[in-house]
């Protein structure tokens, strides 16, 4: 085994390989049967002969994509079927709130390290800004109501629509007008990464 674990990683997915292509032949069988499909008319649909097809079946022959198309194609379903394709994981985000110093955040992301994403509830209330810095860049975009931002020499609101993104080294607040609470997405890059918007110039 190499230092940086490569041998391990190797075999593990030739593990995995070996397990997908162990469930092939059963899974044939079944989807097979589940059309009341025999061997005979399923060599028939794909010019595969009988016996290849009970090989592959029984798992005697190794399944390959020469093989498999033209199966795929007589039973009418996706190749991934057939070889036991791993489903997409549910792409939604449940996010739990999470509340600091009375702001609530939903996070949108569920990685851990690099961008992160929020979704940030803003109460109405009044304070003295407290500018800080930290390493890192963010990125802040207004949802509903107004958002008040002090970075540097510059003290700006926010408004529905409206975007701001910053250096996070630069002494920086944001928070509550006074006005009424403020909804609001932050993606902040702990390492400096930045978020790219891209908008059509004016007049195109």
């Amino acid at each position: 085994m190499s230092d940086d674990g490569r041998a391990d990683d190797v075999d593990g997915v030739d593990d995995d390989m070996d397990t997908v292509l162990a469930e092939v032949g059963p899974r044939l069988r079944r989807i097979r049967k589940e059309r009341g499909a025999t061997l005979a008319g399923l060599s028939e649909a794909t010019g595969i002969s009988v016996s290849t097809l009970s090989r592959l079946e029984s798992g005697l022959r190794k399944p390959s994509l020469e093989l498999l198309l033209p199966i795929a194609r007589a039973h009418e379903v996706a190749l991934d079927e057939l070889v036991g394709a791993p489903s997409v994981r549910d792409p939604r985000v449940r996010a739990q709130p999470i509340v600091r110093h009375g702001r609530t955040h939903w996070p949108l992301t569920r990685q851990p390290g690099g961008l992160q994403a929020f979704k940030v509830l803003e109460p109405q209330r009044t304070g003295d800004p407290d500018p800080r810095t930290h390493e890192g860049y963010e990125w802040l975009y207004v949802l509903s109501g107004r958002l008040r931002l002090v970075l540097g020499d510059h003290d700006v609101v926010l408004s529905a629509g409206e975007a701001a993104e910053f250096d996070t080294r630069v002494p920086h607040w944001f928070g509550s007008t006074g006005e009424g609470p403020v909804e609001f997405l932050s993606l902040f890059g702990p390492q400096g990464e930045r978020m790219h918007v891209r908008a059509r110039p004016k007049g195109a």
